[in-house]
């Protein structure tokens, strides 16, 4: 410690020292040395005062008095070496160092320790105290001290760092582990990415993680909404019925029933199917391909890999992109196959006796009456109708069998396959990372080295 600064050193030194010196003494595991010299007065001691401040119970402070030789005659430090001037919970130890003119002569440790010894032995104040001074007892003091408060803070010790331990591995584990260099580490690496996205995918779709509850909305909403909104009664209004029916029969009258009519007036208003079966398979594509990327955003594993997060995103489009295609044709079969074959029983069991006063076989001015017109439209609604309550069911099945299914099932088949066929060097740039991370991993992993070398130390160690 110091109290000016002299010449040739910086105005701050004072507090520098001070600083410096509080930087090790406040650390609770540190063992406070509080160096006095005996000729001058205890009450002024810095190491003192600033060890109290620090150390108030006085569990971590020895004291220690320098410069015993170098009292004036007829006075001693008997009454701080004893405890009286001044308490400490451990015992003050007085030590005789080299003088700067034995330093001056190279006078070595061993004769300095050795006349250390003989000063004490010899002296009529300290005698008594001889075996309980010198710079050897403070070093022995110093260690039994040592190993007790460290037998004491072992079990605390291991526990602190089997956390940090835990800790760091936690941390590199989000991180994600070091990969091997050969071809064969990078495929591994990018297959165990690949399946760690497909399970959050997959829970997406089956519940797990919300997002696929937004498929069924699509068939229990969207659709039957979208099938309400036809236009069924512009369709099979009086008007169009009329106009459908004669264009189909041409210049001739029908003998018996209209059913070129009939048939024109079905294939119209099945057409109609093809829009809200489309729309499904979209709305079902645009969920998918959302869920798609809210699972590479939440596999952990991926975020240290963005070239590859890229290339899974494009690859899950793509398939994505053929299941869509495939849906579509699908659903747009299922309709073009209600018009392709109707079903005849249907129109069997309608009735076939004409209101009452009405001839529907007799051709009128207009060819044919309002109310068998109405009939027509009627009898045509009912089998829209029917046709509609199929699609509404089988639309569903075919979009979940075509994509869903497929995405569940095959979703990154083909990356595989691609990725399979790749060079190392290819395989190496897809497994890119940010420099920042990789040397940010590199640190953790040398601080959980050490750190598992400390307690191999310490379980290495025979408590006796």
């Amino acid at each position: 410690m110091t109290k000016v600064a002299i010449e040739g050193q910086p105005d701050t030194i004072v507090e520098d020292i001070d600083n410096m010196v509080r930087s090790y003494v406040e650390k609770p595991n540190s063992i406070i040395l509080a160096i006095s010299p005996a000729n001058q007065d205890i009450a002024t001691s810095d190491a003192i005062k600033l060890a109290k401040e620090v150390d108030p119970s006085g569990e971590r402070t020895f004291g220690v008095l320098t410069k015993l030789d170098l009292m004036d005659k007829g006075t001693n430090a008997l009454d701080v070496l004893e405890g009286r001037a001044y308490r400490l919970q451990h015992p003050w130890v007085g030590i005789v160092n080299r003088s700067q003119a034995d330093i001056n002569k190279n006078v070595d440790m061993i004769a300095a320790r050795r006349r250390e010894v003989e000063y004490f032995q010899s002296s009529s104040d300290y005698g008594h105290l001889s075996n309980k001074m010198g710079a050897e007892y403070l070093a022995k003091l110093l260690s039994k001290h040592l190993e007790t408060v460290i037998r004491q803070r072992i079990p605390s010790i291991i526990a602190l760092i089997n956390k940090t331990i835990d800790e760091l591995e936690a941390e590199l584990d989000h991180l994600g582990r070091p990969i091997g260099v050969d071809a064969g580490a990078h495929l591994y690496t990018i297959l165990e990415m690949c399946r760690a996205f497909d399970r959050v995918f997959k829970e997406h779709l089956d519940g797990g993680r919300p997002g696929g509850d937004r498929i069924y909305l699509v068939f229990d909403n969207q659709l039957p909404a979208a099938l309400k909104k036809l236009p069924f009664d512009r369709h099979l209004s009086l008007q169009n019925v009329r106009k459908v029916v004669s264009e189909a029969d041409g210049y001739q009258p029908h003998l018996i029933a209209p059913e070129q009519g009939y048939r024109r007036l079905i294939d119209g208003s099945l057409s109609f199917f093809k829009g809200p079966a489309e729309a499904s398979v979209d709305a079902v594509h645009f969920v998918l391909k959302e869920l798609v990327r809210k699972s590479i955003a939440e596999t952990q594993e991926l975020k240290r890999f963005p070239t590859l997060q890229a290339d899974i995103a494009a690859a899950a489009t793509e398939a994505l992109e053929r299941f869509r295609e495939d849906s579509r044709k699908t659903v747009l079969r299922l309709v073009e196959m209600e018009s392709s074959y109707l079903t005849v029983e249907f129109f069997r069991k309608l009735p076939l006796e004409p209101e009452k006063g009405a001839n529907p076989t007799a051709p009128t001015s207009d060819r044919y009456s309002e109310n068998h017109l109405r009939r027509i439209g009627s009898n045509v609604s009912s089998y829209v109708g029917m046709v509609c309550d199929t699609l509404k069911n089988s639309i569903p099945k075919a979009v979940v069998y075509c994509q869903v299914r497929e995405a569940k099932r095959a979703l990154l088949n083909q990356f595989y396959a691609h990725v399979g066929r790749r060079e190392k060097k290819q395989l190496g740039q897809m497994l890119d990372e940010d420099p920042q991370l990789m040397e940010k991993r590199e640190q953790i992993a040398k601080r959980l080295e050490l750190y598992k070398a400390a307690r191999d130390e310490i379980d290495s160690v025979a408590w006796k």
